[in-house]
């Protein structure tokens, strides 16, 4: 068996990959995690009301047990599935990435721990064993294998993604500007991105990539997280020009595949110039 459930020291119950050898929400549990750093921070039940009769699309990296899926669906059947038809239910397509689901069958034998209780553990069960989970205002899809690989067979482009893999130690090759920038190329034109990570290194990945980079959410003791979009506009807390300083210095912590010049292909990022531009227009 590649996973286990385990108990942390706050008394909760917890899912270990045996593989990579780390614990899965440590902190604060699955399910707060992914109602907090995920659905809440996505503004997840606006976007889709605000996406109207067309299905926002959602990308699930790192399905695990499933706790940030749940939680995303049933948010979205929880504020639309009692919605009259006539007036044109919003809809959410998730579609979850995974290369192990070690983790979601496990989940399943301990329901409540995870949130896999009633209607959430029968869509489970039947994405486990169909690929496909379809709810009153959501489709939930899974597609199984590495990432970098099956991205490009997906039939949609993402409005919101949720990049929720295992560490960079464990999980390098999701965590790289490759990565990143397969991803970009993947987004709709609003997309936005959360992650937990808050590195350096991650940051610069994404702004590598193409993405603009915020501050995200505290989370447990977590004091930041990290959010992308391709629109700085989309940010609440874009990062700014004196975070660079961090990338600047020699010993800074850089994704496996950084070019050389990566502080000064960083630095011409469109949020750093844009910020410069509303400060200069600002001393006007």
């Amino acid at each position: 068996m590649s996973h286990e459930v385990v108990r942390t020291r706050g008394g909760a119950l917890a899912m270990r990959c045996q593989v990579a050898g780390e614990v899965m929400h440590p902190g604060v549990g699955p399910l707060a995690e992914a109602q907090s750093l995920y659905v809440a921070q996505s503004r997840l039940v606006e976007r889709v009301r605000e996406a109207g009769e067309r299905p926002l699309v959602l990308f699930d990296v790192g399905l695990g047990a499933a706790s940030n899926a749940i939680s995303a669906r049933a948010a979205i059947e929880g504020a639309f599935s009692s919605e009259p038809a006539a007036q044109g239910r919003p809809r959410l397509e998730i579609i979850s990435f995974e290369r192990d689901l070690g983790a979601l069958a496990l989940a399943l034998d301990h329901g409540e721990a995870f949130g896999l209780t009633g209607e959430s553990a029968r869509a489970a069960r039947v994405l486990l064993d169909d690929g496909v989970a379809d709810g009153a205002v959501t489709r939930w899809r899974l597609v199984v294998g590495d990432l970098r690989e099956t991205l490009a067979t997906v039939d949609a482009r993402a409005d919101v993604v949720f990049w929720d893999p295992f560490s960079p130690r464990a999980n390098p090759e999701l965590w790289t500007v490759a990565a990143f920038a397969e991803m970009r190329r993947a987004a709709g034109p609003r997309c936005t991105l959360f992650t937990y990570s808050a590195s350096t290194a991650t940051r610069t990945a994404l702004l590598l990539a193409g993405w603009a980079v915020g501050i995200g959410a505290q989370i447990g003791d977590k004091a930041e997280t990290t959010t992308a979009a391709v629109e700085a506009a989309d940010l609440e807390r874009p990062l700014d020009r004196a975070w660079l300083s961090r990338v600047a210095r020699a010993d800074a912590p850089r994704p496996a595949d950084a070019p050389a010049d990566a502080a000064v292909r960083v630095a011409a990022a469109p949020q750093f110039a844009e910020r410069d531009e509303r400060s200069s227009r600002g001393k006007v």
